[in-house]
């Protein structure tokens, strides 16, 4: 059985449209598999405490992750060797999130909450423990070159070796996202 933790991105919500498309094709079409997708705490320092508790309490065999979900997820499946897929993930550094230092409102969830610099530090010694994925073959990206707030060529260039899919166009919010399930479905072997 195929148990997948979905990381939702930044100042988003357990209701991301892309969690919610990709949980109904799972209902839709898949028995074998099932789907976790928690609110994600906006405080970074406790949004890494929540997902190492998550996985190593809910035991997921894989994880997906958007945005700086993509970087939580590829953190934690190579601290805990589990099969990871990006769509559009943050690559920390070089994204800078000092732009949002200071008060910022969720976006889903009109929560406001604040970053301090010990949550960006906590994000950079998170980086350094992975600036090499030591697992390429554990890891699928989905990248569109057309995404205004971060640079694929920094994903493609840190994702080196692993299972590559770059659509030219699109957006940070990755246009035609159902395009890629049977992709996900594949690599995750769900059934």
């Amino acid at each position: 059985m195929t148990k997948i933790l979905y990381l939702h991105g930044f100042a988003s919500s357990a209701t991301s449209t892309k969690a919610l498309q990709f949980q109904e094709y799972i209902k839709d079409h898949l028995r074998q598999s099932s789907i976790l997708i928690p609110n994600i705490e906006n405080n970074i320092l406790k949004a890494a405490d929540q997902i190492n508790n998550l996985v190593q309490e809910e035991k997921p065999t894989a994880l997906i992750g958007s945005s700086l979900g993509g970087f939580y997820g590829a953190y934690f499946a190579e601290k805990y060797n589990l099969k990871c897929i990006g769509i559009n993930p943050a690559v920390i550094p070089p994204a800078d999130m000092s732009q949002y230092l200071g008060d910022n409102i969720n976006f889903s969830t009109g929560q406001k909450f604040i970053i301090d610099q010990g949550q960006l530090d906590c994000l950079n010694n998170m980086s350094a423990k992975i600036q090499v994925i030591k697992k390429a073959s554990n890891h699928m990206v989905f990248l569109q070159s057309g995404d205004e707030l971060l640079d694929y060529r920094a994903a493609l260039n840190f994702y080196k070796g692993a299972y590559l899919n770059l659509t030219y166009g699109g957006n940070h919010s990755f246009k035609n996202f159902e395009g890629c399930f049977q992709k996900m479905r594949l690599f995750l072997n769900m059934h």
